[in-house]
């Protein structure tokens, strides 16, 4: 009894050492897999090494690089609160969303903050609800 007392207490202080060794050796050279999981090799395409595609992200340290979509013209709203929409105004908005290509939208979201451009609260609502859905069936048509 006392003999499997000792080989326990030396399993425990060797499975500890070498628990502590470890963690320091993550901490000097962290995985090639987290450090492959931060880069991006191709914009046209996703790599698979991320929570979410960056073509298909609203976030705009995704990426820095503003792009127009025919819409330059919504430039004049920059500065102008979400809640600050005529209802022409959040239309031109509307029609603008509506009639970007399913692959742009993204794209375009990520612009108009890029941009300063606050989008009226409806729009907005139906931009994420439009990505939502584009995720979700994204999903379900190419399973990991």
């Amino acid at each position: 009894m006392i003999l499997a007392l000792y080989i326990l207490i030396a399993l425990v202080a060797v499975g500890s050492l070498l628990y502590i060794l470890h963690r320091r050796d993550l901490r000097r050279n962290p995985p090639a897999e987290a450090e492959a999981a931060t880069t991006v090799e191709d914009d046209s395409q996703c790599c698979g090494m991320h929570i979410t595609c960056e073509k298909d992200s609203l976030l705009t340290s995704v990426s820095k690089e503003i792009e127009y979509y025919d819409d330059e013209e919504l430039d004049r709203f920059r500065g102008r609160r979400s809640t600050d929409y005529a209802d022409d105004e959040i239309e031109e908005f509307r029609n603008v969303l509506l009639t970007l290509l399913p692959g742009d939208i993204a794209g375009w979201g990520r612009s108009i903050q890029l941009r300063g451009i606050e989008l009226p609260d409806d729009v907005r609502d139906e931009l994420l609800l439009i990505v939502a859905e584009a995720r979700k069936s994204s999903v379900h048509n190419n399973p990991v």
